[in-house]
């Protein structure tokens, strides 16, 4: 492993990359239905793919691409593709309907919903991810409850109820401990739990919400095809318990037959428990414990998700983590492009891969880990912004007041 001691970013390359069996449920054949059915979706269009033409030039490479999940369905992140599509689903297994044929359109018919007005969904989620499921149930017709973590800005908490939630509970504990409320009060109740991460006994739905989030992989192969370019030549992607990172990079596995791009996996310093399973060597996924603090909320997670771990294990080609600074960098570069490259607002949990390839590219000190990622002036490079001022205030804090400044 590469440590910078003054910049404090790790990255390890991956010693037991390739070789595995490719993750079928991320097969070609599988996104294109998933693709299909959020195609049917009222409001549905595909992301925007940006090139940041000038950052490119200033920063030596061939081309950025980043693509901005803020524009998905009107909520400002990327996670209500997940949602949504475990949802519909589950109201598929329960009327023994076809999900590679059902439409949106379908579900919406009076007599599907008077049958499934009586289900109740349940999540915990440090913001995104509750909102896409509250959204999701609610255009069914359904309740659905929602767990937050401590801490959660006020802000997510109304974004959560504006999405149709009947009720937002703020606990008093970690990301992981808010999970293990909301399962035991779905036990309890007889609800449904639908959870982005995964555990033995409970793996069936977050595959489910792993696959939905495929369809924006397929969006942006189809938007660089326009540009002419068939596959980047590297992919950052930023990871909490790793289900998103998880469903990009194996969709990219299958689709590439075992050739994805070069792909960094991109985790907060304080909270990197894909890098430190990594690390164990033992190839099992290793929660982290003690201090979880990170302006990164929708990456503050401690347990990796046992759905996508060996998805990250076997295909990525580098583990890395940051401190919330190089966020900060990425939100504040993007909010000030230079040249024609057009304003990007991005939030601290979707600017730390631009963030970090920024410092790879610029820092001196940074140099060996820039050449053992083969970053250079032919390098393509695909970001996803996963999510827009999900926290304004906390957004305002960053790009305005200058919170989480570089160290000097």
């Amino acid at each position: 492993m590469t440590t910078d001691s003054k910049l404090n970013i790790r990255i390890l390359r991956n010693a037991h990359y390739g070789g595995a069996a490719l993750p079928e449920f991320l097969s070609e054949a599988e996104v294109c239905h998933i693709r299909r059915f959020h195609e049917t979706a009222a409001d549905y269009q595909a992301t925007p793919l940006i090139k940041l033409k000038a950052l490119s030039s200033q920063l030596g490479v061939r081309a950025i691409y980043i693509k901005d999940e803020s524009k998905r369905f009107g909520l400002n992140a990327f996670k209500s593709l997940g949602g949504l599509y475990a949802v519909t689903r589950i109201i598929c297994q329960k009327l023994n309907l076809d999900i590679r044929q059902v439409t949106f359109d379908d579900l919406q018919a009076p007599e599907i919903k008077e049958r499934i007005r009586h289900m109740v969904f349940i999540t915990a989620t440090d913001g995104n991810h509750g909102r896409g499921v509250a959204w999701a149930a609610s255009r069914y017709g359904c309740r659905s409850y929602i767990y937050m973590t401590k801490g959660t800005a006020q802000s997510r908490v109304d974004a959560v109820y504006a999405a149709g939630a009947e009720e937002v509970i703020v606990t008093e504990v970690s990301y992981d401990e808010t999970v293990k409320l909301a399962a035991k009060r779905a036990e309890e109740n007889g609800w449904t739990l639908v959870q982005d991460t995964a555990w033995e006994g409970y793996e069936e739905i977050p595959a489910w919400i792993t696959q939905g989030y495929t369809t924006m992989g397929a969006e942006i192969l189809e938007q660089l095809r326009l540009e002419g370019v068939q596959k980047p030549t590297h992919l950052f992607l930023q990871a909490g318990v790793g289900s998103f990172a998880g469903g990009i990079l194996g969709y990219y596995a299958c689709r590439f037959a075992g050739n994805p791009p070069i792909t960094a996996i991109v985790e907060p310093t304080n909270v990197a428990c894909i890098l430190e399973s990594a690390l164990a060597g033992d190839g099992k996924p290793h929660g982290v414990s003690g201090l979880q603090e990170t302006i990164m909320a929708g990456l503050n997670c401690g347990e990796p998700c046992l759905t996508t771990w060996s998805i990250l294990r076997d295909w990525s080609s580098f583990f890395t983590s940051c401190p919330d600074y190089v966020s900060a960098k990425g939100m504040r570069t993007l909010a000030n492009p230079l040249g024609d490259d057009p304003k990007i607002i991005s939030g601290e949990s979707g600017a730390v891969g631009l963030g970090l390839l920024t410092l790879l590219m610029e820092r001196s000190e940074l140099a060996v880990m820039r050449t053992q990622m083969g970053l250079d002036e032919n390098s393509v490079v695909l970001l996803i912004s996963t999510e827009g001022d999900t926290d304004p205030a906390g957004y305002r804090e960053v790009v305005y007041d200058g919170k989480c400044p570089m160290p000097r």
